[in-house]
């Protein structure tokens, strides 16, 4: 098994740097590897140079960073409801985070206040923890996890048609902006944006992998997870604490992208051929980079100039995943 984990992290990683060159290349302006040396030789008075420091990078390393973080908070909700199909997207928590930031933003921009990157972080945790508060009190009253599902799914639809409704009336040509931001982009990503994403992955991810070993218990259930000495109540919150806080980070920035979140973690398990979270946490996150940063490339390559949105893209690409899960799982009952 071993050595099927280290193939496996080979392959994504080889897959990653690829992902990475071709983004460095493609776009409206065409550049090949052999033209880098020339271009950064040059420095900061070259327009090729500018382009790729300013406008490429940040986008490719948001997408790496925040692509990884939300599909390990994929993870850890499906670890804490035990459900194939559970993800920041699917359940609403995406949706309350965008709900909160827009109005936040609104609010913001009527008084002529900036809001910067740790306001919005701030903001798409609130709603992220909204969002999943609403999810926990449904979850008491029902008993199939398939209903809690669709119930997070009508959540969703509540949050995304109150910001569409203060979008659509909204005066301030700024505030008209956040359209594109609620249909989910990686554009426009500074240093300063990186930066911050840095430092809240990193924190969360630390936090994550030091309960790598409570989850395993946890995933054998509740009884088991007890007999170890894990504390559930308190494994509880900080799944809770740490989705939010991943899937916060990744709205607040890129606003909300579908399906990355609930695929990634099969595509992972089908790979390596195991749940272990301490497997499944790097796995997850590497995948996540993989997937995100590829269909960054297709929705600003496909129709260049024009870009798409890349949840259009990600949901082409992911949904047969995430339906192939369900027939799995439903063919192994």
């Amino acid at each position: 098994m071993k050595k099927r984990y280290t193939i496996s992290f080979i392959i994504l990683i080889c897959a990653l740097i690829g992902l990475f060159l071709w983004n460095v290349g493609v776009g409206t302006v065409e550049l090949s590897l052999s033209d880098l040396p020339e271009i950064f030789g040059k420095g900061s008075d070259s327009t090729l140079y500018q382009v790729i420091w300013k406008i490429r990078l940040p986008r490719i390393m948001a997408a790496i960073l925040l692509g990884g973080a939300l599909s390990v908070s994929g993870f850890l909700l499906q670890s804490f409801f035990q459900n194939p199909i559970a993800g920041p997207y699917v359940l609403g928590i995406s949706s309350g985070a965008k709900l909160v930031v827009a109005l936040t933003m609104i609010v913001c921009l009527q008084r002529s206040i900036m809001l910067n990157s740790a306001g919005m972080v701030a903001a798409a945790f609130v709603g992220s923890l909204i969002a999943m508060g609403f999810v926990l009190l449904i979850s008491f009253r029902v008993s199939k996890m398939s209903l809690l599902v669709v119930c997070g799914i009508m959540i969703g639809y509540i949050c995304s048609a109150i910001t569409d409704f203060c979008v659509t009336f909204a005066d301030d040509s700024n505030i008209v902006n956040l359209h594109n931001w609620s249909l989910g982009s990686f554009s426009g990503m500074t240093w300063d944006n990186v930066r911050m994403i840095l430092w809240i992955v990193a924190v969360t991810m630390a936090v994550t992998f030091f309960l790598a070993k409570p989850i395993g218990a946890y995933q054998l259930g509740e009884s088991y997870a007890r007999n170890m000495g894990v504390n559930i109540k308190a494994l509880r919150i900080g799944l809770i604490l740490l989705s939010s806080m991943l899937s916060a980070c990744v709205t607040a920035f890129a606003g909300p992208i579908s399906f990355v979140g609930i695929a990634v973690p099969h595509l992972v398990k089908l790979i390596t051929k195991t749940a272990k979270p301490i497997i499944m946490i790097p796995g997850c996150f590497l995948c996540g980079a993989v997937v995100t940063l590829f269909c960054d490339g297709i929705a600003r390559t496909v129709f260049a100039p024009t870009e798409i949105s890349i949840s259009s893209v990600t949901a082409i690409f992911l949904v047969p995943v995430v339906i192939a899960a369900m027939l799995r799982k439903q063919g192994n009952r």
